[in-house]
């Protein structure tokens, strides 16, 4: 279980990563197409994450009353559900381009389409820092509430 959440954690950063650098207007379709396909590989690899660190919580490891009781993992916790929240505007905005890609149109979002996405995905980028700075003092134990 570990190993397929760390798998699924780098994973999650890389298309995260790939978005921020691809998504530079002015788009070409191609590079359009990649912006939705990574996009697509980060809401995958964020699902993946999510449910096998849940299973990781509840059934593996040291079980939730550990886990809950454990400021570290609290914070990873709000830090992730943070991050899924900023990614709801980047998807939408990536989504909403389908139509014009299948007519072959390339999307020009507004600057002020664009500035907001790569403003979620830089504080999406920062959440995940945040998560990875207390992973080891959760898994040493550190933080315990109780």
């Amino acid at each position: 279980m570990a190993f397929l959440h760390h798998v699924a954690a780098f994973t999650l950063v890389g298309s995260l990563s790939a978005e921020m650098v691809l998504f530079k207007p002015p788009l070409t379709t191609a590079q359009a197409r990649r912006v939705l396909g990574a996009d697509a590989i980060f809401g995958i690899s964020a699902g993946t994450l999510l449910i096998v660190g849940l299973l990781r919580v509840f059934y593996f490891e040291k079980g939730a009353a550990y886990y809950f009781a454990n400021g570290f993992f609290i914070v990873k916790l709000s830090l992730f559900i943070l991050a899924a929240l900023l990614s709801i505007y980047p998807t939408r905005l990536f989504l909403s381009w389908r139509p014009l890609l299948k007519q072959g149109t390339t999307p020009s979002p507004s600057p002020e389409q664009t500035r907001r996405a790569r403003m979620c995905i830089m504080w999406e980028l920062t959440a995940i820092l945040g998560i990875l700075l207390c992973a080891p003092f959760m898994a040493q134990g550190l933080g315990m509430l109780r």
